[in-house]
C-alpha cells in the first residue's frame, strides 16, 4: 500500500477511536455527584497530563515547545464553562451551539489558512464544506437533572444568555486548541522562524499541549479554592471515576493528533466532532435506558445517517 494509502488509514481508524472514546468518556462519571465541576476538571487534567507524559516517554522526550502549551490552556479555558453552561441551558443545547462552533473554528481555521496558518488544500472542496456543514448539525444528546448551583438564581433570560453565550465561547476556545501546534508546524518549514526544523509528527506536541491543559487547570482549581475561601466543594467518590474518564479523553486526544497527522485538521475535525454525541446516546439507550420511544429512536437513526454521510463527504473530499 502507498504511503498515502496507509495515512488515510491511520487516518480514519484514529478518528473512529477518537469518536468512540469522545463518546464514551464520561460514562464511568454517570452515577456520581460532580458538583459545579471545578475539582472534577482537575482530575481529570491530572490523569491527561500523566497519560501525555508516558506518551512523551515512548517518543524519547521531542523537543518542547512552550508556545503547543498555549493550545492546552485554550482548551482548559473553554472547559470550565462546561458545568455553567450545562445547569443554564442543558446538554443538548450546550453541545449543539459549542460543538458547532468547535467544528466551525477548527475547520475553517485550517481550510483558510487562519491565525497564521497555511491553508490547507483537499482534492475535492465542495464534498469537504458540504462534510463540515452537516458536522454542525448532529451535536445533540439528552440533558441531565441539573444540580444546585449558583446559576439557579439567575432568570430564565439571564439563564438563557450566560448559557449561550459560554457555549460559544467555549465553542471557539475548543475550535482553536490545535492551532499553536499547527502554526509551529507550518513555520517549521522556513529558514528566517524559530520554529525552524520543528517537528512534524503531531504527537511531539502531545506533552507541551497537555501540560497547558495541567497547567491552566491548576491556576484555575487555585483560584476556585480562594474564591470558595479554602472551602472548594470536593467530591472524593469521583476521584476515580474522573480518572478513568481522564485517560479515556486523553488517549481520544492522542488519536486527533494522529488524525490530524495523517488526514489533516480540515478533514478530521468535520469527521471527530459530529460523531460522540451520536457514541454518547447510544449508551443512553443501551446502558441508562435514557432515550425510549420511536420518535426518539427515529432521530438517532436520521442522525446516524448525517454523520455517515458527513464523514463519507468529508473523507472522499481527501482522496
Amino acid at each position: 500500500m502507498s504511503n498515502n494509502g496507509t495515512d488515510l488509514t491511520t487516518g480514519f481508524i484514529s478518528s473512529i477511536v477518537a469518536i468512540l472514546l469522545f463518546g464514551s468518556n464520561f460514562v464511568p462519571l454517570k452515577k456520581y455527584e460532580t458538583g459545579d465541576g471545578m475539582f472534577l476538571q482537575w482530575v481529570l487534567c491530572a490523569a491527561i497530563w500523566l497519560v501525555a507524559l508516558v506518551v512523551n516517554l515512548i517518543l524519547h522526550c521531542p523537543k518542547f515547545w512552550p508556545f503547543a502549551m498555549v493550545g492546552g490552556c485554550i482548551w482548559a479555558t473553554g472547559n470550565i464553562a462546561v458545568v455553567p453552561i450545562i445547569k443554564t441551558i442543558g446538554l443538548g443545547l450546550g453541545i449543539l451551539i459549542w460543538g458547532s462552533f468547535n467544528a466551525l473554528i477548527g475547520w475553517a481555521s485550517s481550510r483558510f489558512g487562519w491565525f497564521g496558518m497555511d491553508a490547507e488544500e483537499v482534492s475535492k472542496p465542495l464534498l469537504n464544506y458540504i462534510g463540515a456543514g452537516l458536522s454542525v448539525v448532529v451535536n445533540k444528546t439528552q440533558d441531565p437533572d441539573p444540580e444546585h448551583s449558583w446559576v439557579d438564581k439567575l432568570s430564565t433570560v439571564q439563564n438563557r444568555l450566560v448559557g449561550c453565550s459560554l457555549a460559544v465561547i467555549s465553542g471557539i476556545l475548543y475550535g482553536s486548541t490545535f492551532v499553536p501546534i499547527i502554526y509551529i508546524k507550518d513555520h517549521s518549514k522556513r529558514n528566517d522562524s524559530i520554529y525552524a526544523g520543528a517537528s512534524q509528527n503531531d504527537l511531539d506536541y502531545v506533552f507541551a499541549h497537555f501540560s497547558g491543559i495541567f497547567l491552566a487547570s491548576t491556576v484555575y482549581f487555585l483560584a476556585y479554592c480562594i474564591a470558595m475561601k479554602n472551602n472548594p466543594k470536593l467530591y472524593p467518590k469521583a476521584v476515580l471515576p474522573g480518572f478513568l474518564s481522564g485517560i479515556l479523553w486523553a488517549i481520544a486526544t492522542c488519536c486527533w493528533f494522529i488524525a490530524n497527522h495523517s488526514l489533516s485538521a480540515v478533514v478530521s475535525f468535520p469527521i471527530i466532532t459530529a460523531g460522540p454525541g451520536f457514541i454518547a446516546a447510544m449508551w443512553g439507550v443501551f446502558m441508562f435506558k435514557e432515550i425510549q420511544g420511536r420518535q426518539n429512536y427515529l432521530l438517532m437513526i436520521l442522525a446516524f445517517c448525517i454523520i455517515l454521510a458527513g464523514a463519507l463527504c468529508t473523507a472522499f473530499s481527501k482522496i
